[in-house]
């Protein structure tokens, strides 16, 4: 099991987003998080996933991203999808479990 904490910035709106590997390359995810835009996209997709369809993509076209362009409010800089992606792909071994960060320098 894989587990992440993504803090998206302003809004406070912290998601909790766990994976587990099930048969062959399927994994199950639950994102635990108080926006209402990733509860409605969550279970719009529900729980269950194919990690190639989630790790083997372009940028901007898993299916969690495109959910959330139907799911959530107009937020293009969410790090939410990322973060469940970047969880997948570990929890799949396609990734290691290394921190993302993203750091604002004020020059």
């Amino acid at each position: 099991m894989t587990k992440v904490r993504i803090n998206p910035g302003v809004c406070g709106l912290i998601a909790t987003v766990t994976a587990e590997a099930q048969k062959g390359r399927t994994v199950k995810v639950t994102v635990e998080s108080g926006c209402a835009g990733i509860q409605k996209m969550m279970e719009k997709l529900g729980d269950t996933f194919d990690t190639f369809e989630v790790c083997f993509t372009g940028p901007g076209t898993n299916p969690f991203y495109k959910a959330a362009a139907e799911c959530c409010p107009p937020h293009g800089g969410c790090p939410v999808c990322a973060g469940i992606a970047k969880c997948v792909e570990a929890e799949a071994g396609l990734a290691l479990k290394r921190p993302v960060e993203i750091t604002f320098i004020n020059d």
